[in-house]
């Protein structure tokens, strides 16, 4: 990935869950109305690898407010796109939500790459600080959590990500999420003895992404196969899977 990726939008997101060979033959039949998205179209698997640490406080607050469904909701993550430590790719802050059914997410590029990559605990946010730029609305909500909500690091999300965009409408995207990681870490690059666990082996996370509406030949690819939409948060079942914290409902 590259720095010149959106860094503010807001849209609906549909999400769903599917067994390997449905999702094979789903996407076979996606073909016909997307194409790939031209950051990955000359690239060998049409795909690319995403990282993300996410924060939450002591009482695991984004995590509960998640599943307990609350309309207006928000969390911070630190993002980038490489999973090897000496392999550089650009860092982000960003502050993902939701508002009523739309979601919405603000990032700011992070500098100092090197230091935050070997940054671990409370270094993290440290190096966030120093490599984000004051008045920056995304930074100051973040140094304000880290104070008032004594947010910090509590897991890493691994997984590798192929994005499809529409022949007819470039707001209407695809991905498919596969290969899903946690790892209870406070690191963006843990140590070997840090080990990541599976999160939905054998399935993949499809999340449907536009701004306006579903065009009606998706439509009927969601009738024809009968699929139903899901509340999944590759973060609350990575936190699920690692023992963090307890679904209760």
């Amino acid at each position: 990935m590259t720095a010149k990726t959106r860094l503010h939008f807001a849209r609906f997101e549909f999400k769903y869950v599917l067994p390997t060979r449905l999702r094979d033959e789903i996407e076979r039949e996606l073909g016909y109305f997307l194409q790939f998205d031209p950051f990955v179209a000359s690239t060998p698997e049409h795909k690319y690898f995403v990282r993300s640490l996410y924060f939450d406080d002591p009482d695991f607050t984004a995590f509960y407010d998640k599943i307990d469904g609350l309309r207006t909701r928000s969390k911070f993550r630190l993002r980038t796109y490489s999973n090897r430590i000496d392999r550089p790719a650009p860092i982000f802050l960003e502050l993902k939500g939701r508002h009523n059914n739309l979601v919405f997410k603000h990032r700011v590029p992070v500098g100092g790459e090197e230091a935050l990559r070997l940054a671990r605990g409370d270094a993290v946010a440290e190096r966030i600080l120093a490599g984000s730029e004051a008045g920056v609305p995304v930074r100051e909500q973040f140094q304000f959590e880290l104070l008032r909500k004594r947010i910090r690091p509590v897991a890493l999300i691994d997984y590798y990500r192929r994005p499809y965009i529409s022949r007819y409408d470039p707001e209407f995207r695809i991905t498919f999420d596969e290969r899903l990681r946690g790892t209870q870490t406070s690191a963006l690059f843990p140590g070997p003895a840090e080990r990541g666990r599976d999160l939905l082996p054998g399935y993949t996370v499809v999340e449907v992404k536009f701004r306006y509406h579903v065009p009606a030949w998706f439509h009927r690819i969601i009738q024809s196969y009968e699929l139903r939409r899901v509340s999944i948060s590759k973060i609350c079942r990575g936190i699920e899977v690692l023992g963090l914290a307890e679904n209760l409902s």
